[in-house]
């Protein structure tokens, strides 16, 4: 078959269109393409200047803020550090003592024996005025309380008085006396260790609401009346600030309990409505109780003896005196150290097998055998209950029965003298043997009744109650001093304690 021409070029002319209109198709398409690569490319590039960019300032910030911070942190400059604030002094405590004209000819005998005029300041509330003797300049200063007569009172077993005595520490705030930390509130027959009363207030921060005291020796007491309240005859503080907070509200807050018994439980009600708690402290002295003294005051908490109260309803504390000279000769230990004065140590002596326990400043107590310490720290009943016919368990705290055995008795040495000495810096105290007549024990063991004074050496610490509470110790030294017995007493040694070995 022959081809026919027309075709042929037909084919060619479709051939050759094709081949134009591809290359002119392409040559557009890649233009487009390159422009959309190199458009591409500049974005790429755009963005990774930019974010290098903001990284650089990132690093840049972090830097600043580093070095801020660095700034910030770097040691302050060293400044003067504030002067402490003054330790709390007698000169800080103002005292209100509740007084009657009644007793008064009597009972500052007491308050002079503790007062001391040219360091303390106080004042004596009494209800009506009294006679000045010749050397009531040695006493503080008298006032008469206001007039209470508008205040109501409905309890039949008490007296309108106790209105009167509840407002003297609020009378006294508005004394405005400057420089008051504390007022301390007690009665014309309560003793105070003043030097003692300023360790025990010194631990607290007078511009805060403070109550500080304690309740009484007796069970029922603290029933009929609070185990949160204070006794005023023990004494009890009052800081600054809740004093005036008192003052404001007092009287407001009296009339909304007429039928309160005395003055501490309306203080302590009001108290109540002010949110303040009574704060503690061992070492003030109720002593609701009759009798001897000696199982309480040989057996003193580990606290500083703060105060001594109901001294015409308890024996003098020293026999065969009356009770203001017990007090002064209690005041010679007090003048030499008053921090330890009543402070209890307990040791044994092993070659005779006596059990011994000083109250230094008081007593020392000599028993045949070998009692506990946890015994002999428990407070002998030689006293009865303010509420008489109540047995032992009607105590605020654990008692100990008075042994009937004649072979357990106590043989009891009252303090005689004590003196300093500078150069070893060591008190000696000498105790006697108070004299009673006992039946015979038949014990074949030593007789401590042979022994007639124990001499008492001690190094004075005042500061012993800015540490821990803890006992002195005491150890037997030998002696060739015939009847004589010789104890050293002070602090624990390094792994020191109370036991017969």
């Amino acid at each position: 078959m022959k081809n026919n021409p027309k075709v042929e070029e037909n084919f060619l002319w479709d051939q050759s269109m094709r081949n134009h209109f591809s290359i002119a198709w392409t040559l557009p398409k890649l233009v487009v393409s390159s422009i959309v690569v190199i458009s591409i490319v500049c974005i790429f590039y755009t963005l990774s200047f930019s974010n290098a960019s903001n990284s650089s300032n990132q690093e840049l910030n972090i830097i600043k803020t580093f070095h801020v911070i660095d700034q910030e942190i770097a040691p302050p400059v060293s400044s003067p550090k504030p002067n402490p604030p003054k330790k709390t002094t007698l000169h800080h405590i103002v005292f209100g003592i509740a007084a009657s004209a009644r007793l008064w000819d009597h009972r500052k005998k007491y308050i002079k024996l503790w007062w001391k005029p040219q360091q303390m300041r106080g004042i004596v509330w009494l209800d009506k005025a009294v006679k000045i003797g010749i050397d009531d300049h040695l006493l503080p200063p008298i006032k008469i309380s206001g007039d209470t007569s508008k205040f109501k009172y409905k309890n039949p077993k008490g007296h309108h008085s106790a209105i009167r005595i509840s407002r003297i520490v609020s009378e006294t705030l508005r004394l405005g006396l400057e420089d008051v930390r504390w007022f301390v509130m007690g009665d014309d027959d309560t003793f105070f260790m003043p030097e003692n009363l300023v360790r025990v207030l010194s631990k607290y921060d007078h511009n805060q609401f403070y109550y500080i005291g304690s309740s009484s020796e007796s069970h029922l007491q603290n029933i009929n009346f609070s185990y949160g309240m204070a006794y005023g005859g023990g004494g009890f503080a009052i800081s600054y600030p809740l004093a005036k907070a008192l003052a404001k509200m007092q009287d407001r807050c009296i009339q909304r309990y007429p039928g309160l018994y005395g003055s501490d439980d309306r203080i302590h009600a009001c108290m109540a409505e002010l949110g303040v708690p009574l704060t503690k402290e061992p070492g003030f002295h109720q002593y609701d109780v009759y009798g001897s003294l000696l199982g309480l005051l040989t057996a003193h908490p580990v606290a500083p003896l703060v105060s001594l109260h109901h001294l015409d309803v308890v024996e003098p504390i020293f026999p065969n005196v009356n009770r203001v000279q017990a007090l002064q000769r209690l005041k010679v230990p007090i003048n030499l150290d008053s921090a330890a004065v009543m402070q209890q140590s307990i040791c044994y002596d092993k070659t005779r097998i006596w059990t011994i326990s000083i109250s230094w400043g008081y007593a020392v107590q000599i028993y045949r055998g070998i009692f506990s310490v946890r015994e002999m720290e428990m407070p002998a009943k030689t006293f009865l209950n303010w509420y008489k016919k109540a047995d032992y368990t009607s105590f605020s705290f654990n008692t100990r029965h008075v042994s009937k055995h004649v072979c357990q008795k106590p043989f009891v040495f009252y303090l005689s003298n004590a003196l300093y000495n500078k150069n070893t810096n060591q008190t000696a105290s000498e105790y006697v043997q108070h004299q009673v007549s006992n039946p015979e024990c038949k014990w074949k063991m030593a007789d401590p009744s042979r022994i007639e004074r124990v001499e008492v050496y001690k190094k004075p610490d005042p500061n012993l109650w800015d540490k821990p509470p803890r006992r002195n110790c005491c150890r037997v030294s030998p002696t060739k001093k015939k009847g004589t017995m010789v104890i050293d007493v002070g602090v624990c040694g390094e792994d020191e304690v109370i036991e017969l070995r």
